[in-house]
């Protein structure tokens, strides 16, 4: 049934490599090329990742802050995010950081509760108000640009409570709350993200429990998030369009993630299908509706969802169809493409495995990922180091996506985790090579990449791995009641390339062992 052709199965693997037949070669050779003098360098956090004040001056309830207070074992250490990083209260700290950085701009979030303490626009808190403001004016006071997205996975327990992101409603309240955010900010706040990796946040927190509101409705949860996740985002871009963009002269979009998908064998025709269904039903779902000519759901993904309804004897499709209408609404509705990227995993096909339920995108999918034991894993299970793949995931982007000629491609993610090591040579690595990959895209393969956002500033909440895992490029001490931030080698490096716009690999070297 899913068999094909040779013609077709070279012509499949030259999109995956979102280049022609060619290889991609992985080459550490020092780079003669610099950045282009428009690109952007930044940063980026999370507002539940490092603010704490959980429930200070006014703010209300995240359904972070409520499930992990009702459920404490739910992370692996058994934390919250009460005080986190205590950014809300350093924030000049953390302005101090981002400057020694020499990074010219920074991708933060706003919690939606503490502007709105019960999600609905009838009831702003002002101390909430005055805190973003003088935030994003300090910021702009020494020359840091402050991107910003207004969902980054902290919805008002209220919400949750009504369903969230599979309530249709929330269509509408997302739509109010981001009007408050435009009129009290817009006029300093010229590049929006509507919302942060709709795909991990519907998978992980509606089809699965392993992030909150932890809802485990596989196969149908996930699906409801992500329509409702899309129309939002849409209906939020449309009146930004009308109501705002005239004389606030702004820009909006989303981010969206993605790992990217090799062939387990790419000598096999179908490993070779299993990544393409693999990126059809994990990064075009969300990609295809904004950013293809046509617009609406991929037809593989359409046809996938609705076969495998109807054998499981559903009378309707699992996956929610969109009128004309909303069609219309959320094709070219964004600005940009903002991409999070951190893995490559290897792919095969697959009926069933152990951990997978019925029906589940998982299941759906019918692809079987893997990690290659030979790519070092610094410091967290679900992260192989793997640079090329970041390479391949822009030229895929662009090879697909023609309106990416037009709009600019920002990596408004990419980072790696590790054990906390103030002298941390992996991290280092990892953004080295990355980074050279990037070049090798812009300057070699002519991607519209524009900008490149390192995940993150300082150690942070990881949700469900709370603090055990490190990403930061400043170290953070938890257990000290200043929490303590203090650089760690990978951010001298940062520096070094955001201002020379160039990556020297002999920058930082791991000392000899003797």
């Amino acid at each position: 049934m899913w068999g094909l052709s040779r013609v077709v199965i070279v012509v499949l693997l030259a999109t995956l490599s979102g280049l022609p037949t060619r290889s991609l070669k992985y080459d550490l050779r020092v780079s003669n090329n610099s950045f282009p003098e428009d690109f952007i360098f930044g940063v980026s956090t999370a507002a539940f990742q490092i603010e704490g004040a959980w429930n200070e001056d006014g703010r209300g309830e995240s359904m972070w802050d409520t499930y992990l207070h009702q459920h404490p074992n739910f992370t692996v250490d058994h934390s919250n995010g009460d005080v986190a990083a205590d950014s809300y209260h350093k924030y000049m700290d953390d302005i101090e950081m981002i400057r020694n950085l020499g990074v010219s701009h920074y991708r933060m979030s706003i919690s939606w509760s503490r502007i709105l303490p019960n999600g609905t626009d009838n009831n702003i808190n002002h101390m909430g108000v005055i805190y973003y403001r003088t935030l994003f004016e300090e910021l702009l006071k020494v020359n840091i640009t402050p991107i910003v997205t207004l969902f980054h996975w902290d919805m008002p327990t209220p919400f949750m409570d009504l369903g969230g992101w599979s309530n249709p409603k929330i269509v509408d309240y997302f739509k109010d709350y981001a009007r408050v955010a435009f009129n009290l900010y817009g006029d300093i706040i010229k590049t929006w993200t509507t919302i942060n990796e709709p795909h991990q946040h519907c998978y992980m927190g509606y089809g699965l429990s392993t992030y909150v509101p932890a809802i485990a409705s596989h196969g149908i949860g996930e699906y409801l998030c992500t329509h409702y996740i899309l129309l939002s985002h849409a209906r939020v871009y449309r009146m930004y369009e009308k109501e705002f963009r005239p004389y606030q002269k702004g820009v909006v979009g989303i981010t969206l993630d993605a790992f990217w998908s090799d062939p387990k064998d790419p000598n096999k025709a179908e490993d070779i299908e299993a990544a393409h269904w693999y990126l059809k039903m994990h990064l075009d779902m969300y990609a295809h509706p904004i950013y293809s000519d046509t617009g609406d759901y991929p037809d593989f993904v359409r046809e996938r969802i609705n076969n495998m309804s109807l054998q499981q004897n559903y009378s309707r499709s699992r996956l929610p169809y969109f009128t004309d209408e909303e069609i219309d609404a959320l094709r070219g509705s964004s600005d940009f493409f903002g991409l999070n990227h951190y893995t490559t995993y290897l792919m095969s096909p697959s009926n069933m495995e152990e951990k997978w339920k019925v029906p589940s995108i998982d299941h759906d999918t019918g692809v079987k990922m893997e990690q290659n034991p030979s790519w070092a894993r610094p410091g967290t299970e679900w992260l192989s180091v793997h640079p090329p793949g970041i390479r391949k995931l822009v030229n895929y982007v662009q090879a697909n996506y023609l309106i990416v000629k037009k709009i600019p491609i920002l990596i408004t993610e990419n980072g790696v985790g590790d054990k906390g090591q103030i002298e941390d040579y992996e991290r280092v690595s990892f953004f080295n090579d990355y980074l050279y990959q990037l070049l090798l895209a812009i300057h070699q393969d002519h991607c519209n990449v524009k900008g490149y956002f390192a995940w993150t500033l300082m150690d942070d909440f990881e949700w469900s791995d709370g603090y055990v895992p490190k990403f930061g490029l400043y170290k953070v001490d938890f257990d000290s009641p200043n929490k303590t931030r203090t650089p760690k080698l990978s951010a001298k490096n940062y520096e070094h390339i955001a201002r020379t716009r160039k990556i020297d690999f002999n920058y930082i070297q791991r000392p000899l062992l003797h």
